[in-house]
């Protein structure tokens, strides 16, 4: 199998447990007495830090502990939840677009980002440096 598509099965398998994992978790911290607010943030937390380590470990097979990495991947994750609302609030508003139909375009639109931003620049690997001799 081409290295590109190994890379998209696994980013994939791992996003479709993230979305489970979020899936379970938010109506257990609901159940659990807590609310909702804070249920929506433990369970995206969560959820957010199993996606890092799947990634990390199994997609890209990085190491896990790696501070230029963890930062990018927070700034990934901002960047996400930016355009998440963009979409889904100033831009579904001004195109007339249903509540629906921008939420799909955000699941739609946000793996396809990240695969690029996670492969290009998260877990890129550096560029060996090269020396040139005159």
């Amino acid at each position: 199998m081409p290295i590109l598509d190994y890379k998209c099965a696994r980013f994939a398998l791992i996003g479709a447990v993230t979305a489970a994992s979020y899936v379970v978790m938010y109506p257990a911290f609901l159940a659990a007495g807590l609310p909702q607010v804070e249920a929506n943030a433990a369970a995206f937390f969560l959820a957010i830090v199993l996606q890092y380590i799947g990634h990390t470990l199994f997609t890209f097979e990085r190491r896990l502990v790696d501070r230029r990495q963890i930062t990018k991947f927070a700034i990934m994750t901002g960047c996400g939840f930016a355009m998440s609302a963009l979409v889904t609030g100033p831009f579904a508003q001004a195109l007339g677009v249903p509540a629906w139909a921008a939420a799909l375009a955000v699941a739609l639109y946000l793996p396809v980002q990240n695969f690029i931003l996670m492969t290009l620049w998260v877990f890129a690997l550096p560029h060996p440096t090269k020396e040139y001799t005159s």
